[in-house]
């Protein structure tokens, strides 16, 4: 059975399952409310019940004492409703209102999606979650005090692993480590979530999304949590590459598009011959401004190469975009 639920004071409402939390519920919508655990044990989530009913299949949770449960509060990641909701709690509307961690993980899936990136899937303890926005990025913490930093690849409501595109530089001490020596169950420790690169929900501006090869990682997460939160914004989606090769998740990229009237999705190859292989050939940015002659109504969301990202910087403007709407991750690829 299906109840609906009403946030107060944001006004925003979804639906939940009668088998389900009202976190998990909130989060496969797209609704950010906040948590930490998704055990019931560490309070993140504990808002107030204003009008209805819920239960606890699993017992009540640790985090909800008999002071706060006789005050209307609730734990949304362990709570059921048994009718409509009326529920009053934060929502996570930027980088600030999420806690940083460390915790440690376990690699869970190496795989490889073409001849220089791995798609790796982090597993953390049962106990933990690390909440995050899409297109967020955490650091790896190696020996010798040495971080490496990579985007996530997948949606908050998909937050059981966390998904990273790594791709192998040359003579890149880590990237050299996750392509010949690391190994699925092989423990690593991470800190996060970091970066201002997200998706701003409070805009009704048509979005055009600017990748440089492992650039669409981040893009990805955004527009995967897009979908899930409803968003129709109209969205453009340009992947830079040099060739057929680099395009690692084509096929999905091309299913959003075939699938959503309101996504277009736009290869852009600059060093693959012109033999009639998908993609047009060119610098990205300049594919965009070809087919964009008037930005001035649009925000662009830019992620890869530094060289690719400042170029977009410095000529968007001359066709209207207005910078403040220009929001960017620039890779620096490190070899240490």
């Amino acid at each position: 059975m299906s109840y609906s639920v009403k946030i107060e004071p944001s006004g925003h409402s979804f639906t939940v399952e009668s088998d389900e939390s009202v976190l998990d519920a909130g989060l496969r919508q797209g609704i950010n409310l906040p948590y930490g655990c998704r055990d019931g044990a560490c309070g993140a989530c504990l808002g107030k019940l204003k009008s209805g009913q819920v239960s606890y299949p699993d017992g009540p949770p640790i985090a909800l004492s008999d002071e706060d449960e006789a005050q209307g509060m609730a734990v949304f990641c362990q709570a059921h409703a048994q009718s409509d909701l009326i529920i009053e709690s934060h929502e996570v509307e930027g980088s600030s209102d999420i806690p940083i961690k460390t915790l440690p993980c376990r690699i869970n899936v190496l795989k490889r999606l073409n001849h220089d990136v791995m798609l790796v899937r982090l597993k953390l303890p049962e106990a933990e979650r690390m909440q995050f926005l899409a297109g967020q990025y955490i650091d790896f913490l190696l020996e010798n005090g040495r971080k490496r930093a990579f985007s996530l690849a997948n949606a908050p409501n998909e937050d059981q692993e966390l998904e990273l595109h790594i791709r192998h530089v040359e003579n890149g001490r880590f990237t050299g480590q996750v392509f010949e020596s690391l190994k699925v169950k092989d423990i690593m420790r991470i800190e996060g979530p970091y970066g201002q690169f997200f998706l701003r929900e409070d805009s009704d501006r048509p979005i055009i999304f600017m990748a440089g090869g492992t650039g669409f990682a981040p893009i990805k997460g955004i527009i995967e949590h897009a979908l899930a939160a409803g968003i129709t914004r109209p969205m453009h989606l340009y992947w830079g590459v040099r060739a057929h090769e680099d395009l690692y998740m084509h096929e999905l990229a091309q299913q959003w598009a075939d699938d959503y009237a309101h996504i277009e999705y736009q290869p852009v190859l600059s060093e693959a011959a012109d033999d009639g292989g998908p993609g047009r050939r060119g610098h990205v940015h300049a594919a965009i401004m070809a087919d964009f002659p008037d930005l001035s109504g649009y925000e662009i969301y830019a992620s890869g190469p530094p060289v690719m990202v400042y170029a977009g910087r410095d000529a968007f403007p001359a066709q209207g975009l207005d910078l403040d709407y220009y929001y960017s991750d620039a890779f620096e690829f490190s070899n240490d």
